[in-house]
């Protein structure tokens, strides 16, 4: 669905991706693992088309992306969970999850997108009427998904989903990140928690200051010695 062909990026003078290529097919969890500062966002950002990319090709589903600006992007039905959820603070639940929706007309779809994201987030159906910067940072991050969710999206990407969360919340959003994909909605996930992306992933790429430097299964860059020195703390 998703393919990225030498991509290149930069802010200024100083050069944040170098020939990128990765791809995301359809049913797949891809995890991109590197250290803070490696690209990883700035990738995310390129394909959402918040950052342009100076060189390369960016295709979601046979279609050229690389110039569309970010609303066309997620009318395709790319749509991204950004870094540090990003929720409207002042907002109710349901007030962020409509938000969600702003390209939906159809009323009666909205309400089902709305019912299908408190099934997959039952706290969020409990906190339906809080505003979002009362709640805690993994129920803030169960927003940020859902709202993504609430426009149908074709392919999701997660920046940073673990950030700041307290272990078994890190369990819990990444079980609900599974049955996103298992309901059919591929994913391209960013993280620093290597393990936990890879343990639930398809396959994997790693990114070292702008460059994909390993690609492989995420079972076999589990095992991969190099992955383990450097992010699995082994």
């Amino acid at each position: 669905m998703l393919n990225i062909e030498n991509l290149h990026v930069s802010y200024g003078a100083i050069k944040a991706l170098h020939g990128v290529s990765l791809h995301v097919d359809k049913g797949e969890i891809v995890a991109l693992i590197g250290s803070n500062g490696a690209g990883k966002s700035t990738l995310l950002n390129t394909i959402s088309g918040l950052v342009r990319s100076t060189e390369g090709s960016l295709e979601f589903n046979g279609q050229r992306i690389e110039k569309m600006p970010p609303n066309e992007v997620v009318g395709l039905g790319i749509c991204q969970v950004p870094e540090g959820r990003r929720i409207f603070y002042s907002m109710s639940v349901q007030e962020n999850l409509e938000m969600g929706a702003h390209l939906i007309r159809d009323k009666s779809v909205i309400q089902d997108n709305l019912q299908r994201a408190f099934q997959l987030f039952p706290r969020l159906a409990e906190r339906r009427k809080q505003e979002g910067g009362t709640l805690s940072g993994g129920e803030q991050q169960m927003l940020a998904i859902a709202r993504a969710l609430m426009s149908n999206p074709q392919m999701l990407l997660l920046d940073e989903p673990s950030l700041g969360l307290a272990p078994v919340l890190v369990e819990e959003v990444y079980e609900r990140i599974v049955e996103i994909q298992q309901a059919g909605t591929p994913i391209l996930v960013v993280e620093q928690n290597a393990y936990q992306a890879l343990s639930v992933s398809n396959r994997g790429y790693v990114i070292e200051t702008g460059n994909i430097t390993l690609s492989d299964t995420a079972a076999n860059l589990l095992e991969n010695e190099q992955v383990k020195h450097a992010y699995l703390g082994e």
